[in-house]
Parts: C-alpha cells; sequence; structure tokens
C-alpha cells in the first residue's frame, strides 16, 4: 500500500486545484472544465477552508435557482473537509471515500495543503498495482 505522497509526486497539476473563496462559482466552474477536474480546494491564502465541487454546484446553485455569476464559492463550498497526511496509505483514502461518500480528498501535513487527491487518482494507481503483480506472477510462473 503505497502513501498518497507518491500519487502527488505522480500528478504535479495536483497542487494546482484551488480557488479562493471570493470568486464566482462560475468563474470557478470554468477552471474546473479547463482542468477537467470535478473539485477544487478553497483556500484563503495557505488556508484550507473547504471543497468546492460540481457536486456544490448542482446542489446548491443550480437546483436552488442562483445566479452562478452572482453566488461566490465561499456561499456553497463544502466547509467540513476530511483531509490525509501525506503518509497514509491509498487503500485507506479509499476506504474513507467510499465510507463519507466524496471524490476529491486534500492531503495536508500539519498546517501545509499538499495536493488534492481523487477517486480516479487512486483507482489509477491499484489498478496500476494490480497489472504489476500480474506481470509479476505471469512471469514467475512462465520461467
Amino acid at each position: 500500500m503505497k502513501p498518497v505522497a507518491h500519487l502527488l509526486k505522480t500528478n504535479d497539476r495536483s497542487t494546482f486545484l484551488r480557488v479562493a473563496p471570493d470568486v464566482s462559482v462560475f468563474a470557478a466552474l470554468e477552471l474546473l472544465s479547463s482542468l477537467g477536474v470535478g473539485a477544487l480546494m478553497v483556500m484563503d491564502g495557505d488556508k484550507l477552508i473547504g471543497i468546492f465541487s460540481e457536486r456544490d454546484y448542482c446542489r446548491k446553485v443550480a437546483l436552488k435557482g442562483r445566479n452562478s455569476k452572482e453566488t461566490t464559492v465561499a456561499d456553497i463550498m463544502t466547509a467540513e473537509v476530511f483531509t490525509v497526511p501525506s503518509t497514509t496509505g491509498t487503500r485507506t483514502c479509499m476506504a474513507l471515500m467510499n465510507e463519507k461518500h466524496f471524490r476529491h480528498l486534500p492531503v495536508v501535513d500539519g498546517d501545509k495543503v499538499l495536493g488534492l487527491i481523487s477517486m480516479r487518482d487512486i483507482m489509477a494507481d491499484v489498478i496500476a498495482e494490480h497489472e504489476f503483480t500480474i506481470n509479476q506472477l505471469e512471469t514467475y510462473v512462465n520461467s
């Protein structure tokens, strides 16, 4: 089981998945689209204060008839954020994300925000790990 620090090293854009709380929801949606991701960390300077996701937009803006150009990220972000330290194993993260029903998880060591991992990042790592194991077993059986 690899620590999530490994995922952050292989996914260098994960540290750029952030937005300020005073940004409009519309601008945050444009950023999500341009980055091809489903969530952003909401940062006040270097401090993590929430998560903004497509789900937040759907449930708190679109379904309530709010205007995405007039609503700020701070108005609709998820403020209760689960985080993990960089030493946490990927399987532990996957279990937490499954149990709590979210797909994005900030990685924080002390007060320092290191990045954001997604369920997609973890699944790609699990698949790569399984493929490696299969190749090792096939090599062993065929030798």
